[in-house]
C-alpha cells in the first residue's frame, strides 16, 4: 500500500498515512479537527535503478541464453585459431626466451 503525505490548510500540520489505491483521499485534519481542510501533497516516486544498465533486453529471460551462446562461440573461435596456427610459430617464442 502506498504512503501518502497530507497537509492542513488551516494549521499547516503535515502527516503521512498508508492508504489503498481505492480509498478516498482524507479531508479532516487530525491535529486541529477541522473538516475539508486537508489536501494531498505531491511527492516524487521512489524508484531505484540497479544493475549495469537499463536496456530493453534487461527484463527479458533471453539475455542469459544470448550471452551463453556468445561465450561458447568465442571459446570455439579461440580453439580453432590455436589449432590452425602452424607448430613452428609456437616454438619460436620459446626458443627466443631460452637465448
Amino acid at each position: 500500500m502506498p504512503l501518502y503525505a497530507y497537509q492542513c490548510r488551516t494549521c499547516g500540520h503535515e502527516f503521512e498515512t498508508r492508504q489503498s489505491f481505492h480509498d478516498a483521499p482524507l479531508t479532516d485534519c487530525p491535529n486541529c479537527q477541522t473538516e475539508n481542510t486537508v489536501f494531498r501533497v505531491i511527492q516524487a516516486a521512489g524508484v531505484v535503478f540497479k544493475g549495469s544498465g537499463w536496456y530493453v533486453t534487461d527484463s527479458k529471460g533471453k539475455k542469459d541464453s544470448v550471452l551463453g551462446s556468445a561465450k561458447s562461440s568465442n571459446n570455439n573461435a579461440s580453439t580453432t585459431t590455436e589449432t590452425s596456427t602452424p607448430p613452428e610459430t609456437k616454438a619460436k617464442p620459446a626458443e627466443a626466451a631460452a637465448d
